[in-house]
């Protein structure tokens, strides 16, 4: 999936650029590069489907020039999660009827990529006999009040995986610490893994109109007709992520722990908790920066640029392509509306 905006990584990320093509953490790769090259392992290149804006077509082609432009499903408009894996569920159908599948975020970052591949790999083995949803969730290091989570039941049958109690939205601070306290919950990572017909027959259960909408298709998918097929659907097609649509009521949803340097670099906070620091918890990406009298501040700017911070605590500084951001770290979930008002 990579149809996003990530607008809560202004400046960097913009509707025109959004975060799956940057390199936000000066690796020499973007998210959507690396998270390519991290499934490699698991599964054969001819395998892979890029949903996404069919803006960003050119933009897909020019980091994963392995793929062919069939590979790649253009949505003319955002509906959110569940239209974009309902339609790659119908794609796959049309090639491969017993399919199983991941479904993944084309933006995350992922440190420990052998772990993360035993687990994928045993993910897939379990929904290939199973006829459950399977999700990745990631053992928390800390009380984060950014991602939801996951409640975990019982062990099944099959070691590592557990049955899932329920889903848990974004909590508070406090909230967030008692779940790390208690033992049980897991942030929920958006990665999924299921039998491509176990998903379809959750669609046709819980998104029945959806469902029946994108079946209308069956006789163009993977063929010339699609496009036009997929652009007269997707206007009226309901906007529900793939959690509230599917995931909550599942019949048999499942989840595996996992622990594989995971992040959704959703925000700048995030970033931060991966970058270097200095002696005063100061971080920077790009070009130099001098820090005085100020601490636990994240810094970025382009390479060829120089800033100086000073007197400044728990702050963001971003500047990029004539735009600028200086906010508190702890508002910035409050990015994404003020970016709202500068249109």
């Amino acid at each position: 999936m990579a149809g996003g905006v990530g607008a809560r990584f202004w400046p960097l990320s913009t509707e025109a650029q959004p975060k799956q093509f940057l390199d936000v953490m000066g690796t020499g790769k973007s998210f959507i590069r690396a998270t390519f090259e991290r499934f490699l392992p698991s599964v054969p290149k001819e395998n892979f489907l890029v949903v996404t804006s069919a803006i960003y077509k050119a933009q897909v082609m020019e980091h994963l020039p392995e793929l062919s432009e069939s590979q790649v499903l253009l949505e003319p408009m955002r509906r959110n999660t569940a239209p974009c894996i309902a339609y790659a569920s119908f794609r796959i159908k049309s090639v491969c009827d017993n399919a199983n599948v991941v479904v993944t975020p084309a933006d995350h970052l992922v440190t420990n990529t052998v772990e993360f591949n035993r687990i994928i790999n045993k993910g897939l083995d379990y929904v290939s006999a199973h006829n459950s949803i399977l999700t990745i969730g990631i053992k928390p290091s800390r009380p984060e009040t950014g991602y939801g989570y996951i409640k975990q039941n019982c062990e099944t049958e099959i070691s590592e995986i557990y049955e899932v109690d329920s889903f848990k939205e974004k909590p508070s601070l406090d909230v967030a610490k008692q779940y790390l306290s208690d033992g049980n919950y897991l942030w929920n990572s958006g990665i999924f893994m299921w039998n491509n017909n176990a998903i379809l027959s959750e669609f046709k259960t819980q998104l029945p109109n959806m469902y029946a909408d994108f079946e209308k298709g069956e006789s163009v998918y993977n063929t010339t007709e699609e496009q036009a097929f997929i652009d007269n659907l997707y206007p009226a097609c309901q906007s529900i992520s793939i959690d509230y649509g599917i995931m909550e009521g599942a019949e048999s949803r499942c989840v595996i722990p996992a622990d594989f340097g995971w992040s959704d670099i959703g925000t700048w906070g995030s970033l931060y908790t991966h970058l270097e620091k200095n002696e005063n918890a100061n971080a920077s990406v790009g070009g130099k920066v001098v820090f005085d009298k100020s601490s636990g501040c994240i810094v970025n700017i382009p390479a060829d640029h120089e800033a100086i911070i000073e007197g400044l605590d728990g702050y963001l500084v971003a500047y990029y392509n004539k735009n600028l951001i200086v906010c508190k770290l702890d508002d910035e979930q409050e990015i994404k509306n003020l970016v709202e008002k500068l249109k």
